[in-house]
């Protein structure tokens, strides 16, 4: 396993707790995803409902369903995950689906770290590029933000494109300096 995925500090509160970082899914992972996708306040149940299908998806499948994953456990629950994977009939193009967070372990470097080692693993797979896709509302600077400081940029801004005044900004990040 790579060193990015070994045991990782994350803040909570005061105190400092261990994250394990793994690849598979457990069957608890659906609710889990669940919990904590509908913790963060950020995703509708329509969304909350994708999450899970994607982390079913990869139960029943395997690496054929296309789904990666990253899963950071820390005091007895999920505090943040990562799911990503190639683009359908790209070469070497790779899609992040969801990152989330528990709000109590926000801004502690997990979320850096989780997309630090989904980058490494598609990487390894052959990835050169991976590609982002968020809302346009201000709710979602902050996400906006954060994809600005781990290195992405934006791309293209479909307006209106979830909704009426919810449009789409796509992110992108070079993962091989040649490509």
């Amino acid at each position: 396993m790579p060193e990015s995925l070994g045991s990782l500090l994350v803040a909570h509160g005061d105190e400092r707790a261990r994250a394990a970082f793994r690849e598979e899914p457990v069957a608890r992972d659906a609710n889990a995803v669940r919990e904590l996708t509908a913790a963060t306040g950020f995703f509708s149940d329509e969304e909350v409902a994708v999450a899970i299908e994607l982390v079913e998806a990869r139960l029943a499948q395997g690496l054929a369903s296309g789904y990666r994953f990253l899963f950071a456990d820390g005091g007895g629950r999920l505090d943040g995950y990562v799911c990503y994977g190639p683009i359908a009939l790209t070469r070497s193009s790779f899609d992040l689906y969801w990152i989330a967070v528990r709000p109590g372990a926000q801004r502690a470097g997990l979320g850096r770290r989780l997309m630090e080692a989904a980058e490494a693993q598609a990487r390894a797979l052959g990835a050169t590029a991976m590609y982002v896709e968020t809302s346009s509302r201000p709710q979602y600077e902050p996400t906006r933000t954060f994809y600005r400081r781990i290195g992405y940029r934006a791309a293209a801004e479909l307006p209106d494109f979830y909704a009426p005044g919810d449009g789409q900004v796509i992110f992108t990040k070079r993962l091989r300096p040649d490509s």
